[in-house]
């Protein structure tokens, strides 16, 4: 599950890329048009900043603004960077691997072998949208959501 903060800042980018070329928002503007707070906007900006996705300019005509191109930002990406690993087993983890506490064998592990699999195929899917897929809506790849029902949890 993604966390508030990365709803907030996906949000943020959206309403950042909205704008026209050379203009920016104040964060008053993105907490309006993204509904975070601005407190717990101002930490979330701050980390977009970090990561290369937002720029900000002072002055009358300041606020903020994007700097890469929204359809050169990878949700999977911006999911790892402000969440931190996504893997559901530490074995998997690209940036925090970590052999399981109760693994004797990776090579033999049937978790690993199916947990990868599906996880393989999830990195896939959400490293293939882009900001532009949530500014646009996706090419209609999604519509199968629309008709399952709802997984229970």
């Amino acid at each position: 599950m993604i966390t508030q903060k990365t709803k907030y800042a996906l949000k943020s980018l959206m309403a950042l890329g909205n704008l026209p070329q050379g203009e920016a928002l104040t964060i008053e503007e993105v907490a309006q048009r993204s509904g975070a707070p601005k407190r717990f906007l101002e930490h979330i900006l701050l980390d977009l900043r970090k990561a290369g996705y937002v720029g900000a300019k002072r002055g009358r005509s300041g606020g903020y603004f994007l700097i890469k191109p929204p359809s050169s930002i990878s949700f999977g990406e911006l999911l790892q960077k402000i969440d931190g690993p996504i893997a559901p087993l530490p074995c998997l983890s690209r940036q925090a691997y970590r052999k399981c506490d109760d693994c004797t064998d990776e090579a033999s592990c049937q978790l690993r072998r199916v947990f990868g699999e599906v996880f393989y195929s999830y990195l896939v899917l959400i490293e293939s949208l882009t900001l532009r897929d949530f500014l646009q809506g996706t090419d209609g790849t999604m519509k199968i959501l629309d008709d399952q029902p709802a997984p229970r949890s």
